[in-house]
């Protein structure tokens, strides 16, 4: 079976799905999705994601990310394969966790953010068929489902630093009277059938105006499924890339070596665990997390890691 194409850009929206191997679950309880969550929120600081909204269900999940850095196809191999090592690790078993590779849709924010969220946010409490309008006695189960970023949008919780709620600015542009037209706009959507999105979807592909899809058409032209498509690279990659091998050249502890390599090159795992001599890329999350750790009690330690991080910012 063909590999997905994948068009990468800087600052792209995609909404990005995935699913159970053989439909299964891939949350077992509470614990998991606190690991997926916890997974993600690394994956987003490690690879610049800009994380618009989530939802996790039973056997699935779907995100909506920006992507900066032009980085999705990297960004998801570490996400997806560092959250499978540690359910895998977790609960004893082996083998893929998810279905075939994630999908991911382009998408126009502008045309369709509102929509979007609305219909992501709704996924928990829709039947399984897709035009039975949604019953108002589903209200309550909505407020009390704690695992969607639902409950950051409409004021009830504080959202958490790595989740971004600037398309609240959608709704309106001060933050409370966005959340009072958000909380409207989903209770107008109970006791009627909920138009999906993905229907407008074009080429399987972009969820976006016909500019938007010419230009990914263009971009595709003449590549195959199996071609990783860039319609133009990080500005400025080549020089972090050089910075970063030469802190890791100055670099005399291994252990900042490898931090400095996952955390600000953004580099897999277990590509750096070849190279350092371990079984698999888990040896190298050990290292980093510890180091992390550490440095919560080791100023100086804590200052030297920060000030590394204020330094790529500053060059991006």
């Amino acid at each position: 079976m063909a590999r997905p194409v994948r068009v990468q850009y800087e600052g792209a929206v995609y909404r990005v799905t995935s699913r159970g191997n053989e439909r299964k679950a891939i949350f077992k309880g509470e614990p998991d999705r606190k690991l997926f969550l916890k997974t993600l929120r690394e994956a987003a600081g490690q690879y610049g994601l800009v994380v618009r909204c989530y939802c996790l269900m039973p056997n699935h999940y779907h995100l909506v990310v920006e992507t900066p850095r032009a980085n999705l196809s990297s960004a998801m191999a570490w996400f997806q394969s560092t959250y499978t090592n540690r359910y895998n690790h977790k609960h004893r078993r082996s083998g893929h966790l998810y279905q075939g590779r994630y999908k991911a849709h382009i998408v126009e924010a502008d045309s369709y953010a509102i929509q979007l969220i609305r219909y992501i946010h709704l996924n928990p409490i829709r039947s399984g068929k897709k035009n039975d309008p949604l019953s108002s006695e589903k209200k309550k189960d909505l407020e009390q489902y704690l695992w969607s970023t639902h409950s950051y949008y409409c004021g009830r919780k504080k959202a958490p630093e790595w989740i971004n709620l600037d398309w609240l600015s959608y709704w309106a542009k001060s933050a409370r009277q966005a959340q009072k037209l958000y909380r409207k706009d989903i209770d107008e959507a109970f006791e009627k059938s909920l138009a999906s999105p993905w229907q407008n979807l074009r080429g399987g592909l972009v969820l976006g105006s016909e500019e938007l899809w010419q230009k990914v058409w263009d971009t595709l032209d003449g590549k195959t499924a199996k071609h990783e498509v860039h319609w133009k690279e990080y500005q400025g990659r080549q020089e972090i890339e050089c910075q970063i091998n030469e802190w890791v050249s100055k670099e005399k502890d291994s252990r900042v070596k490898m931090w400095i390599r996952a955390r600000l090159g953004g580099e897999r795992l277990v590509d750096i665990a070849r190279q350092e001599g371990y079984c698999n890329g888990v040896g190298v999350y050990q290292v980093v997390n510890r180091l992390e750790r550490k440095a919560k009690q080791d100023r100086e330690l804590k200052q030297k890691l920060d000030e590394l991080r204020k330094m790529l910012i500053v060059m991006r």
